[in-house]
């Protein structure tokens, strides 16, 4: 019997290394490494149904272990985002010490 591959292998590897490049963002990581973890556990459900069937599970498993990583970093991100936010006296008070920093950052950098 001829194996095939398993579908979505090189897609949740690109969404996890996606994911783990935005990870500093946050949200743009959370989303696209979320996807590509929910991709590579419907691929794997898919090997477990008939292992004999499918010859690209180690992609599978990479992408998962990728887009997990990244899933991580991007939460752990949110959280840090929602702590400064938060410290900062809520969204419109940390925008303005956002607006404050850089304006002085580029006076200094102007002179």
């Amino acid at each position: 019997m001829e194996q095939k591959k398993l579908p979505n292998g090189v897609l949740s590897i690109v969404l996890g290394i996606l994911g783990f490049i935005c990870c500093c963002t946050g949200v743009l990581g959370a989303i696209s490494s979320g996807i590509g973890f929910y991709l590579a556990l419907q691929s794997e459900k898919m090997y477990k149904a008939d292992p004999e069937a499918y010859d690209n599970y180690g992609q599978i498993k990479t992408g998962k272990i990728i887009s997990l990583i990244a899933l991580i970093l991007s939460v752990l991100m949110i959280v840090r985002w929602a702590y400064m936010i938060y410290n900062a006296g809520g969204i419109a008070e940390f925008w303005e010490e956002f607006s404050a920093a850089y304006e002085e950052t580029m006076q200094q950098y102007e002179q």
